[in-house]
Formats: C-alpha cells, structure tokens, sequence
C-alpha cells in the first residue's frame, strides 16, 4: 500500500505575504486534500533578527482568509510538533550527533579564504567552492586547529554518484557525481541551517511529496543525499516526491519580487478581492482546471487537482486576469452574501453602521444586484455606492469638468427639474418616462448629452449604479436638492 500523501507548506514569518508564496501553499493543500492526505503547516523561523510574532500571526491569518487549513500545525496540533523551528532546537543537535557518529557529517575547519586559495592553486574557479579538503582531517589536525582559536562547522559527506529523482513537474532530473560540493549542516558553535532543519523536519513529519519554487531545484541534490543519510541512521524512510512548481512573473519578465507591490497579498485583501477569486486565479499561474476553462471553486480545484499536469513553465502575474476572475466570482455571489461581504468596506468608510440601520440596510438590498454587475472587487462600493449614503454626492472633479460646465448643462438640469417636480408617482419607470420625455423628446438632446449632467447631479461621478433606480432610493426630496445643487456648479 502507497502512503497516504502527507505535504507541507513552511514559510519564514518575515515581512509581506507573496503571493507567490501563497500560490505554494495553494498546491500543496490542493495535492493534499484531493488525495485525502494531510496538509501540514510548519513554521521555520530560526533567523531571530528578521523573524516577528507579527509576521507568524499574520501568515496565520492569511492561510485561513484564502481558506487553506491545515491538517497539522500551530494551534492546531498534531503527532509530529513543535511545528516552530524554533522550538526544535534539541531534536537538531540530536540528529547532528547522530550523522557525525554514522560518518555522513564531518568537522570542516577551512576557512572560505583557504579554500579559494587552494581552488586557485589547482588552476580552477574559486567558486566552484568548497573542495573537500577536510574530509579526512586527523584527529591531530582538529586538535591543531582548535589550539588556534578555530572551530568547525558541520558538512554532510556527498555521496560519489549521479543524484537522481522524477520530478512531479519536471520529469526526470540529474545532477552528476561531484557537480554539489560538501555542504555545511550546522555554524561552528553547533546553529544548524536550513539545509539541515528543513529535510529534517520532512522526514521526522513523514512528508511524502515536497512542492516547492523552480528555484530552490538546485538545492535539492542536497535534500536527497541528506535523506540517504538519515534513512541510513534511522530517522527517514527514503526521500519524499519532489514536484518544482513554475516561477512567478512580474513585469518585464522577472521574477516577481517581494519588493514589488503587486506581490503583496495584503493589497488584494485589501481592495476587496473573494478569497475564493484570488485562489481560483492563484491556481492559474501553473495549472488548469480544463484548456477552455478559467473559473472554478476551490472545490472544484481539489476535486480536479492533479500535481503532474502542473506546467513547469513559467507564469506571468497579470493583475488584469486576475481582477476579472474575481469580477466573476463577485458577480456569482448570492445577493445577500454579497451585501454581508461588501458592508465591511462601506464601513470603514463611514458610510453605513458596522451593522447597518433598517434604512441602510434597505437601500444596500435594493441596490446591491444592480451594484454587482458593476464592480470588480468590493472595495470599489465605496465610490460607486457612496453617495446613497451621503446627503449630497462628492463630486468627481473630471465628471464635473465634462458634464457641470456651462449653458447646456444649466438647461438640462433645469428641465430635469420641472420634469420631476411635477412627476406625481416617484418610480424607477415614472422617473425614466419624465426625463426621457423632456430631455430627448423636447430638448432633443441624445442620451448621453441628456443624461450624463443628471447622473453627475445625482451620484457625483459618470459612472454609477442605474439612474433612474438610484433616483428612486434616494427619493424626489433629496434627488431635486442633488439637481438644484449642481446647478449652482453648472451655472458658476
């Protein structure tokens, strides 16, 4: 019987959230729960002077915003903890112990400068690095050595042989017999490093199937010669499945770095992107759910999820597919999830109560299908749906340059005006008939001359929800105090 699969996500908490990173975690979690395995969640956070509580429970929270939990980790638990690395320091020196007994670890006490020395005594590049030089240093030589004040960190002894592994993304991988030179497990004074802590962590956790960024493949020579050495001392059962998922782009065909904006999780939390949109178009940056298909559920991707048809080509992030794979969500949305998900933002913008009033909320329920099909993420209800909330709209200052300037504008709004003051039923439809009567019919003007002054009088902008609907909410009182207003502007 095959092991159930067992996969893993293991970030630093260091600064911003990548979305990258999250991509990561993505297939992982979707390898995981379509195969009905577990998907652990560690935290590596050895490095004291970048690593921040902040930072670890901000990682937290934004696993469980995109809906990625975990089977095993913080504050959840499980068989295999502490899952901080920091908490695992004595099970590190334990298993350093153990491979310097077996002989797969060695003390190494040459110095960078020495060993580029000898490198370029043989006529090669110095940064071939490390040569092996103390493989076989005597006890006598390490006794030597410690007398002068030097102490020695730990390197894993490189087996002689071609390194091998199927790649779940990439097919059949190999690097050559001596191509990754001895590699330093632990500091001198006994730190371990990743190199060491993170196979180590694999294996004591039973991680089958290891999903990481293209550029940590070359490493991975590395990772396999480890696990040889720790199945040999008896704390691993062969190496996991190694699957290298595509880099992700940013513009000019770079990698797209931390530094870069769009990178950072937290601003499309912050505009207002689904959860559920910003994982379908994660899913997207090297995997698809069909050739003719882009938009599915988390659902549907882990039903769907298979790691070998992840492309190992690279992917572009495109800001502009992404907002319309969430536009598409958005608009899939209930009517009333959408009200609860946009209130928030509405809120926080001191447009409506954090529970909004019996008033608020009837205007939001009216409005929000109309609203819907208008936006792209939830954060723009504030500028589409604020004047509903306000007693007189905030101007747009291009909307009133095009359409609050000048004789024209004056003779639209006051017709609009007598239209409507006389209008005996306030409706969506009696609303519509007055002013298409007078400003069409009558004033021969085309819709959009006849209009556009109206909408900018009403909503404050030239793009908002439909007219005659929000006229309608707003009711005759506050609408006419809107167009006598922006008359005053008109007539300046």
């Amino acid at each position: 019987m095959t092991a159930p699969v067992r996969t893993r996500f293991c970030p630093s908490p260091t600064g911003t959230v990548h979305v990258g990173v999250m991509r990561a975690a993505l297939f992982n979690w979707a390898y995981a729960k379509h195969t009905g395995g577990a998907f652990v969640f560690r935290i590596e956070d050895t490095d004291e002077a970048r690593n921040t509580e902040e930072s670890y429970r901000h990682l937290l929270d934004s696993l469980r915003w995109l809906g990625l939990e975990w089977d095993e980790g913080p504050e959840v638990g499980g068989p295999h903890g502490p899952y901080r690395q920091s908490e695992r320091g004595e099970i590190y020196r334990d298993v350093l112990a153990k491979l310097v007994e077996a002989g797969h670890a060695y003390e190494s006490f040459s110095t960078p400068e020495e060993v580029a020395a000898r490198r370029v005594a043989a006529g090669q590049d110095p940064k071939q690095g490390y040569d092996g030089a103390d493989r076989e240093t005597t006890e006598a030589q390490k006794a030597a050595f410690r007398a002068e004040g030097r102490q020695p960190v730990l390197r894993l002894r490189m087996p002689d042989t071609d390194l091998s592994w199927d790649d779940l993304v990439r097919g059949e991988v190999t690097f050559a017999a001596g191509a990754v030179p001895d590699f330093v497990l632990a500091r001198a004074g006994g730190q371990p490093l990743y190199p060491l802590v993170n196979p180590v962590d694999d294996a004591l956790m039973g991680i089958t199937d290891v999903l990481r960024g293209e550029d940590l493949l070359s490493s991975t020579p590395r990772q396999l010669a480890l696990y040889s050495a720790l199945t040999d001392v008896g704390l691993a059962q062969g190496a996991p499945r190694f699957g290298h998922l595509p880099l992700v782009m940013g513009e000019g065909n770079k990698k797209l770095s931390k530094r870069d904006p769009t990178s950072n999780l937290d601003l499309y939390r912050e505009r207002g992107f689904l959860p559920e949109g910003l994982v379908n178009y994660l899913a997207l940056l090297g995997w698809a759910i069909a050739e003719d298909r882009d938009v599915f559920s988390p659902a549907e991707m882990v039903e769907a999820f298979d790691v070998r048809r992840v492309s190992p080509n690279a992917a572009r992030f495109d800001l502009k597919k992404a907002e319309a794979i969430n536009a598409t969500h958005l608009r899939a949305l209930p009517v009333a999830e959408f009200v609860t998900r946009v209130t928030p933002y509405l809120a926080d913008a001191g447009l409506v109560e954090a529970t909004p009033t019996p008033e608020q909320q009837r205007v939001l329920d009216t409005i929000a299908p109309l609203a819907q099909e208008r936006m792209v993420v939830l954060s723009e209800a504030v500028g589409l749906l604020g004047f509903l909330f306000r007693d007189q709209p905030e101007y747009d200052e291009a909307a009133v340059a095009k359409q609050l300037t000048g004789p024209d504008a004056v003779e639209v709004l006051d017709a609009a005006t007598a239209a409507l003051t006389a209008l005996p039923d306030w409706t969506t439809e009696a609303i519509e008939a007055a002013l298409r009567q007078a400003l069409v019919e009558e004033l021969g003007r085309k819709p959009r001359q006849a209009f556009g002054p109206v909408r900018v009088a009403i909503s404050g902008r030239t793009v908002s929800p439909p007219l005659y609907e929000s006229m309608e909410l707003l009711g005759r009182e506050a609408s006419l105090a809107r167009l006598a207003a922006a008359r005053e502007v008109a007539a300046r």
